[in-house]
């Protein structure tokens, strides 16, 4: 088994076009990382294509399937408990249809290892808007909600929609992971918005954010709108609350 002290966590609905490609551009990484995979039941044969990869990937690439499509917040929840048994030190979060470039994985390790940052966030939008192939309305409106969030919440992130991440596993024990309400893409920003009121020192990684080519977008108005909507909410509630602190020794 060849050890490492990181994980990346890739949750997957409906990706045989993506699955094995980005598996074996994550493994092709000079840097050792093992792979879960967390499945909501794909009927297109995605977990069977993960199955198939971890005979020539043994105690590398791990697998959880789920008995249905639960939510992308539930799934990383799971993926961070699973990662916390088996102490790994650096947790990814990654999107399998190469938005996420494998390539900035080691620049988000080193945010962590090198720097001491408890989270390292791939940013679209530290130093301008990097993103590549996707329509005008929906660049314009992932950067104004970002914007919003801002806002509202006060968080010092500019990208805080943003789904590649590399956390400490110090900040995942600090974050009270079974009180984190939202199961769409505002899980990513409830989770920022709670590391940040827990204490972590946070970095933006500046990335440039690459529409898939395979498959098909799981972005949809309804969860924007969760994301919109439920800030409002996350702000009021964190008046009420106390958040435990995460520890720099």
């Amino acid at each position: 088994m060849q050890a490492s002290d990181s994980v990346v966590i890739i949750p997957t609905y409906n990706e045989k076009e993506n699955i094995e490609n980005i598996i074996r551009a994550v493994f092709g990484l000079k840097k050792c990382v093992h792979i879960l995979i967390i499945d909501d039941n794909s009927p297109d044969g995605t977990a069977q294509i993960v199955r198939d990869l971890q005979t020539e990937y043994p105690e590398r690439l791990f697998l959880i399937e789920r008995k249905g499509k639960l939510g992308l917040g539930t799934a990383y929840i799971t993926g961070f408990k699973w990662a916390i048994e088996h102490h790994y030190d650096y947790i990814f979060e990654m999107d399998a249809d190469f938005s996420h470039n494998p390539a900035d994985l080691p620049r988000l390790y080193a945010a962590c290892h090198d720097e001491g940052f408890d989270i390292a966030i791939g940013s679209r939008y530290i130093s301008g808007v990097n993103v590549v192939n996707w329509p005008m309305g929906r660049v314009l409106m992932s950067y104004f909600a970002s914007k919003y969030v801002r806002i509202i919440t006060g968080l010092p992130i500019h990208d805080t929609t943003a789904g590649f991440k590399c956390y400490r596993r110090q900040a995942l024990e600090t974050i009270p992971l079974d009180k984190i309400r939202f199961k769409g893409y505002a899980f990513q920003i409830e989770m920022k918005f709670t590391a940040y009121k827990c204490g972590c020192k946070i970095k933006e990684v500046p990335v440039i954010f690459v529409n898939r080519e395979l498959g098909t977008s799981k972005m949809n108005s309804s969860i924007f709108g969760e994301a919109v909507f439920g800030v409002i909410r996350l702000k009021w509630d964190s008046l009420f609350k106390t958040y435990p602190q995460i520890r720099h020794d």
